[in-house]
């Protein structure tokens, strides 16, 4: 560069920068700004008071009297004071769960993870149902009611296939409200719902909406669905998963835990869990400690399009068995597996087996089918299995057992 441009140089750098801090400033103070703490305010909070000129006080109430409650409700709609009362019931009894997990890095190094779900507290004793991803693999949990009050929590105790799971704290004394539990099966398309819970740790926040469908299967995982879910349009994000779903009378009828979403944000269809699916799993989590599953002892593999073609099956569709479990239910009644492997591609494949059509008339195409037959049963109950070996069709008895947490066959 040129010593006589030199000094222009240095005035044009600094005129540049002068600008630059300039429009940051500007952008700072004027610019849209991003909360930096969001709160509820929480039921019945305390105001300060605030002084009159003359020396009084303007209605700095630490609770809000019946009479005040009355005036303002007095002008609301009948849809927003549905609303508001359920709101004013049920989200006391609204819990945010805060969760803390150790993963590794690349190199094996602990890294502390946490999380942050929504649950609602079901018996005053202090039992809290939520989704299970909300506190799976969480060494520490931490329950944070409406009023603010902060408990740590102990895993009773889950049931992974349909994603329930089971919270205590100990309230040491304290009333806790407890929401009352409804029946799902009773329920019809149209009607009003509405969801509390915690969205992107917004406690305490009330989404509204109808019952979109009912009897949704849902798949969330490999190993996880909702079966008979509830769809509904009241808005559900993350951290709203195993908050509430309650109807107008202020009932839980279920326990939100997905939504349908090309961004990542609600997109007007959530599915929520039925609530009689999660008091089933509670009844047993809390009187006996663990879930009752039913169990029919095979591990299987679907055989639709080429590979039906290719084995030379006589189904089109179906489950291949390719080993029941020795001395299980299936194996029991005298289900076959397979007795020979071959490689399909890049799969080693046990051959010979049954292939599984339907179970009490239902259907069986894939292991999801299976899967949502087995969570409609209960162990010792006895199910007829229709299948193929050998290219005959025979249906078989078969009572199904329980299952354990370290068994991998259905």
């Amino acid at each position: 560069m040129n010593a006589r441009n030199f000094p222009g140089f240095i005035r044009l750098v600094l005129a540049g920068t002068i600008v630059v801090l300039a429009a940051y400033w500007a952008g700072a103070r004027y610019g849209q700004h991003q909360p930096t703490n969001v709160e509820a305010v929480r039921p019945n909070a305390a105001k300060p008071e605030r002084s009159e000129p003359n020396g009084g006080s303007l209605s700095g109430t630490a609770k809000p009297t019946s009479a005040s409650l009355a005036q303002r409700d007095a002008i609301l709609t009948d849809d927003e004071g549905i609303n508001v009362k359920v709101y004013r019931a049920a989200s006391p009894a609204v819990a945010n769960i805060l969760t803390k997990a150790t993963e590794y890095d690349f190199f094996m190094d602990p890294v502390p993870v946490e999380g942050a779900g929504s649950g609602f507290v079901i018996d005053e004793r202090g039992y809290i149902l939520t989704n299970f991803h909300v506190v799976q693999e969480a060494q520490s949990i931490e329950v944070v009611l409406g009023d603010q009050t902060r408990y740590p929590g102990k895993f009773i105790g889950a049931d992974q296939r349909n994603d329930v799971a089971l919270v205590k704290i100990d309230p040491k004394g304290k009333h806790l409200t407890a929401l009352p539990l409804g029946d799902s099966s009773q329920l019809q398309v149209g009607q009003k719902v509405l969801a509390i819970g915690n969205p992107f740790g917004f406690q305490s926040t009330l989404t509204t909406g109808v019952v979109s469908a009912l009897g949704r299967t849902v798949q969330t995982s490999q190993t996880t669905l909702i079966d008979e879910a509830i769809q509904t349009d009241a808005a559900i994000n993350r951290g709203n998963s195993g908050g509430p779903l309650i109807n107008s009378h202020g009932e839980v009828i279920g326990i939100n835990s997905a939504i349908y979403t090309p961004s990542g944000t609600t997109a007007g269809i959530g599915f929520a869990i039925p609530i009689n699916t999660a008091k089933r799993i509670a009844t047993d989590l809390i009187n006996e400690g663990r879930v009752h599953l039913a169990f029919i002892g095979v591990q299987t593999i679907p055989v639709g399009g080429y590979l039906s073609q290719a084995l030379e099956l006589p189904v089109e569709e179906g489950l291949l068995v390719e080993s029941a479990a020795k001395g299980g239910p299936a194996a029991t009644a005298g289900v076959h597996g397979g007795d020979r492997v071959v490689m399909a591609g890049m799969q080693r494949i046990a051959i010979g087996g049954d292939v599984i059509v339907a179970i009490d008339g239902n259907k069986v195409a894939n292991t999801m089918d299976l899967s949502v037959i087995l969570n409609r049963k209960r162990p010792g109950d006895t199910v007829t299995m229709t299948l193929y070996r050998a290219g005959k069709k025979m249906d078989i008895p078969v009572k199904l057992g329980e299952r354990t947490e370290n068994q991998r066959q259905q």
